[in-house]
């Protein structure tokens, strides 16, 4: 039951925001009383702090699913940056952007969380980039990774710019082609043009 209702929250808060869903929008889409929420959480701060636990390890099982397929490094960061966003499709505002401002402890921790992923991920990339010969050896990964990761969150950044999905959706996909263009070799490009061309919106 922990996890149906783990599962539900992220749903919801994603579709409707963290600070407008109640216990009881919950407990009403799943058709349990709020007292069976109760039993498993104290109260809506944990049940968000455990829900984004919870999307943040479902999202880091399927990106290293991704990385099994055998795509190249230029592929595997496309295919990536689709689970990303068939996980936020249905949310229309930034959900890093609610949790920032309702929930500033749960955001602290799941950007230090997201960072030290995501640097995994770019390092192995940037790895194997190397030696399929699509990226420029004798990159400094640390740097690289700061700027990418920098870049996507300025997207989501409402303090910022307010977008609609489309738009995030849009942007995204322009970081990635920044972040591309910047480090591949020429045998990259080519099939880096490839991918714009199969994912053009």
């Amino acid at each position: 039951m922990k996890e149906t209702i783990l599962k539900k929250a992220g749903e919801i808060f994603l579709k409707y925001g963290f600070k407008s869903v109640t216990m009881d929008d919950i407990a009403n889409d799943l058709a349990i009383s709020k007292k069976t929420i109760y039993k498993h959480f104290k109260n809506k701060e944990e049940l968000v702090d455990s829900t984004i636990n919870y999307l943040h390890e479902t999202m880091h099982s399927t990106v290293l699913c991704i990385c099994d397929k055998g795509y190249n490094a230029i592929q595997e960061n496309f295919e990536i940056k689709k689970i990303v966003s068939d996980l936020f499709k249905h949310s229309d505002d930034s959900p890093m952007y609610q949790l920032q401002k309702y929930y500033p402890k749960t955001y602290g921790r799941i950007i230090k969380d997201e960072f030290a992923m995501f640097k995994d991920c770019i390092f192995k990339n940037i790895e194997k980039g190397i030696n399929e010969g699509l990226y420029r050896k004798n990159l400094d990964r640390e740097l690289v990774t700061k700027f990418y990761f920098s870049l996507m969150m300025s997207v989501h950044d409402n303090s910022l710019y307010t977008y609609n999905r489309n738009t995030i959706n849009k942007l995204e996909i322009k970081v990635l082609e920044y972040h591309t263009r910047a480090i591949a070799t020429l045998k990259g490009l080519k099939i880096l043009e490839e991918q714009l061309q199969q994912n053009a919106i």
